[in-house]
């Protein structure tokens, strides 16, 4: 019988395996194969329309600084 999964490993890296109750008791091979970063890819413009909005008073002096200006 064989299961796969794709699991992240922890920065500790210390894994605890849940074994499912279909595999039966005894010795079982473990294997690891690391698998490489994905690229983030290429930015396309306006992709992130929408998602942001900025005050219309964005500009404006900061009456904290008042003092400083």
């Amino acid at each position: 019988m064989t299961i796969s999964q794709t699991i992240d490993i922890p920065v500790n890296r210390r894994l605890t395996i849940d074994v499912p109750p279909e595999i039966p008791a005894g010795r079982a091979v473990v294997t690891f194969t690391p698998t490489e970063a994905k690229s983030p890819g290429i930015p396309v413009f306006g992709c992130a329309r929408g998602q942001f909005w900025m005050a219309d008073d964005f500009d404006a002096p900061l009456e904290d600084f008042k003092d400083y200006m």
